[in-house]
């Protein structure tokens, strides 16, 4: 044992290597709900394992050098997920690239699988066996999965109808001469065992985008929309939920005078985008017809909230947008959210938005999945941002260029490894070594 005088110099030495070390690399606390350094950090932390839980096991590829992180020992402390899904494209292979999503956000689970179906002919309306079997059957593969289908009202839906035309195919719909169509719909899927699907119903209904508009003959399309959900409803063993979705804002039509009755409507959702250009995420919640009044409107309907689409747009690569719709999804529960993911809206399969990229990773990476109850309310932004086709061609984002990995965020050269792989959780805090160790050692980015 040493002399006092020694003991006292060696703790000396200690404090003055403590601090240095505090000073030279980055100690963040974690979990901490107001702070927020790059952006996100309510991601990573804890550990995994409570009693009876069962956690994923991915094995995610770091997206540029780097080391690996072995997502299971990784998991946020946050509220239980709200039900998370991504567009990724109509067909088969949308399917089998969520099994690429999840791995990419750590193992964190995809529980809702998002399509369209085509409006060139009333034909691919009824939902073609073919075209449906892929996203019915992994729907059946777990119980708790949900399957979002959304479904044109008219055929020839993106050929920019007049007005004209338009009122006299809602007034034929409102007079049922298009109801065996949806009862055919109804009957493949209750066939195929999904008979829980959400029903997407005429989206975006208070835009221009598309022939299922409701601003021609307002009274028309509501009585239509009536006739719709009634003739699915008539299927033995259905157990179909209808979603209101409008466009968020006022739009061309205000999606309130669209409504058509509680009756006939399950969920409450919205398509939201960051747009337009300039508008803040506050004035995007408050604006007339917003986020806000969707949340409103919806509890007082006593309805859930939904949000099948959203994602980037006429503001660009834009991490505060995506982290601050996370925290709305966060705090308002929708029943579910499918995030658009095809330039110029996505974050995985499109390499245009590296920092929102990494702001959606970090914030969803390792977390569990919610079996929280669905809250009325929650909003989203206005405006037809460049939706999926229905055309007779499946909606289908760009293929990425030759130079482009299969996962494409983020591996453009220069592109950040998101600090989590970089740090050693211990307790409340995370210590990020990519700021300490020498460059040699791989850890910098």
């Amino acid at each position: 044992m040493g002399s006092p005088e020694r003991r006292v110099y060696k703790g000396v030495c200690g404090v003055v290597v403590a601090a240095g070390l505090l000073a030279s690399c980055s100690v963040l606390p974690v979990n901490l709900p107001e702070f927020e350094p790059e952006s996100f950090v309510r991601s990573v932390a804890s550990t995994v394992g409570g009693p009876g839980e069962t956690t994923p096991s991915p094995s995610p590829t770091p997206a540029s050098g780097g080391a690996s992180t072995d997502g299971s020992a990784l998991r946020s402390a946050a509220a239980p997920l709200a039900p998370l899904g991504a567009f990724l494209r109509s067909g088969a292979d949308g399917v089998q690239r969520m099994t690429q999503l999840q791995n990419w956000l750590g193992g964190t689970e995809l529980k809702v699988a998002h399509t369209y179906l085509p409006g060139d002919r009333w034909s691919n309306i009824e939902g073609r066996p073919e075209f449906l079997k892929p996203w019915t059957q992994w729907r059946q593969a777990r119980k708790d999965r949900l399957f979002v289908l959304n479904v044109p009202m008219l055929e020839r839906n993106e050929e920019s109808l007049p007005d004209d035309e338009v009122r006299g195919l809602l007034r034929e719909g409102a007079s049922g001469r298009f109801d065996a169509h949806f009862r055919t719909l109804a009957q493949r899927l209750v066939q195929q065992k999904a008979p829980d699907t959400v029903i997407v119903l005429g989206w975006e209904m208070n835009g221009l985008t598309y022939s299922h508009r409701c601003g021609p003959d307002p009274a028309a399309w509501m009585k239509y929309w009536r006739r719709i959900v009634t003739a699915m409803r008539s299927v033995d063993g259905q157990k179909f939920r209808f979603d209101f979705a409008p466009s968020r804002g006022q739009d061309a039509y205000p999606w309130t005078k669209c409504y058509p009755g509680d009756d006939v409507v399950d969920v409450i959702g919205m398509d939201t985008y960051d747009q337009p250009e300039g508008r803040s995420f506050a004035q995007q919640v408050n604006e007339p017809l917003g986020l806000q009044a969707q949340v409103d409107f919806a509890r007082e309907h006593g309805k859930a909230v939904s949000y099948p689409e959203w994602g980037l747009f006429r503001n660009g690569d834009n991490p505060e947008y995506v982290r601050r719709m996370l925290d709305w999804f966060d705090r308002h529960k929708p029943l579910y959210q499918t995030i658009t993911d095809y330039c110029p809206h996505g974050v995985w399969q499109c390499s245009h938005n590296p920092a929102s990229a990494e702001t959606f990773r970090a914030s969803l990476y390792a977390r569990s999945g919610g079996g929280a109850t669905p809250s009325p309310g929650a909003p989203s932004p206005g405006g037809t941002p460049s939706a999926p086709p229905t055309g007779s061609t499946a909606p289908a984002p760009p293929t990425p260029s030759p130079g482009v990995t299969a996962v494409p965020v983020p591996t453009e050269p220069g592109s950040r490894i998101p600090w989590y792989e970089h740090c050693f959780v211990s307790g409340k805090y995370c210590v990020r070594f990519d700021k300490v160790l020498p460059e040699r050692w791989g850890f910098r980015d």
